[in-house]
């Protein structure tokens, strides 16, 4: 597992830019981390790295935002107001989640598999922890990319 400090919202920005410019079809990110801990700011950084000048923000009311416009599409899902896995597939989201048609980033994907913490199907797993009010970790482990 790899670990990064991220000094200010700007260098978390930039690690998912350097990430998005790495991403390949089909990947698929879990993020995890506390709310305001800095997940959407990486996940602007991951559609600024595609190619994307769309404008990102969290879908946490709508549970799936696409932007287009990159080199790839980005799924980006919010997963906060489900509980479980069963609730995912029931909200249709489970196909953005296995071979994906572009690149998928998920917030709180442990609502994904809280129960059995296999993570078959993710590219990289991500926390994000608050040191302070501009630190954060950012702990990685990728996994057959």
């Amino acid at each position: 597992m790899a670990t990064r400090i991220s000094h200010s919202p700007e260098e978390t920005f930039a690690l998912g830019e350097q990430w998005g410019g790495e991403a390949q079809r089909g990947w698929v990110l879990g993020l995890s981390g506390d709310l305001g801990a800095g997940k959407t700011q990486l996940v602007k950084g991951l559609a600024r790295g595609l190619g994307s000048a769309a404008r990102v923000h969290s879908p946490t009311f709508t549970l799936l935002n696409e932007y287009t416009g990159g080199r790839l599409r980005l799924f980006h899902l919010d997963l906060y107001r489900l509980n479980s896995r069963e609730e995912v597939i029931g909200a249709g989201l489970d196909d953005y989640l296995i071979q994906p048609d572009g690149v998928t980033v998920v917030e709180w994907v442990e609502r994904w598999n809280s129960e059995t913490k296999s993570w078959n199907g993710l590219t990289r797993l991500v926390h994000i922890e608050t040191l302070s009010e501009w630190e954060r970790r950012i702990s990685y482990e990728d996994f057959g990319a």
